[in-house]
């Protein structure tokens, strides 16, 4: 074998530490796929690199296609954090992150230690530092659950948001009866735009209801 042992463990040890680092981004972000996942699938993109290049010896003419079907192999799993729940989809920028992630952990079991430091290092840029710098660029997509005491209280709010441009994407309303009464409760997923007061907005809309929860749905 004309790579040392050591040369080995410096291809791995560098896929473990690069995809620890964007699995740590994620992970402060509280996504599905954080620090666990992101090293494992550069620690694992590395070593089926390696082993397609040294592990079988003279007899596999073609190593590529051992590390081509890592890129086959990271589709299903990145499929698997993407959601589509009422007419939004969530996940694909963490599922974009492990194939990005995987590819990382291919140039260092080919030994290209520069191209996969720089790449993790744009990926990093673009995800932290540009967003910070420039927070309003894109939208938020929003979801407000309350309880509301008819459902046309429910109908101006939405009214009222639409005439003020905030864009609703899809709402539900259900209808609840008890001991004390009836009452509604509602659901409703906004698209605002960052750096906008839309948000405090839709906080002051919030006012008049009672049992309110507002999250921000990062795609």
């Amino acid at each position: 074998m004309g790579t040392s042992y050591i040369e080995l463990i410096v291809r791995l040890s560098l896929a473990f530490v690069l995809g620890g680092m964007i699995g740590l981004e994620r992970e402060y972000r509280a996504k599905e796929a954080g620090f666990r996942t992101h090293f494992l699938v550069a620690l694992g993109s590395a070593l089926f690199c390696v082993v397609s290049q040294f592990g079988f010896g003279i007899d596999l003419k073609d190593s590529s296609r051992v590390a081509a079907q890592v890129v086959s192999g990271i589709g299903f799993l990145g499929a698997g954090t993407i959601i589509f729940q009422k007419n939004v989809v969530r996940g694909l920028t963490t599922a974009a992150g492990l194939w990005v992630t995987a590819a990382i952990g291919l140039a260092c079991g080919t030994g290209m230690f520069m191209a996969a430091t720089i790449v993790t290092a744009m990926m990093l840029l673009g995800l932290e530092v540009i967003n910070a710098m420039i927070p309003q660029l894109g939208t938020t997509t929003i979801e407000i659950s309350f309880s509301a005491s008819s459902i046309e209280q429910v109908r101006v709010l939405i009214a009222t948001m639409r005439h003020d441009g905030i864009e609703v994407q899809t709402y539900q309303i259900k209808e609840r009866r008890t001991s004390q009464g009836e009452f509604v409760e509602a659901n409703i997923q906004l698209k605002v735009k960052r750096g906008t007061t839309d948000t405090l907005r839709v906080i002051e809309y919030m006012d008049k209801f009672t049992d309110v929860t507002i999250s921000a749905v990062e795609g």
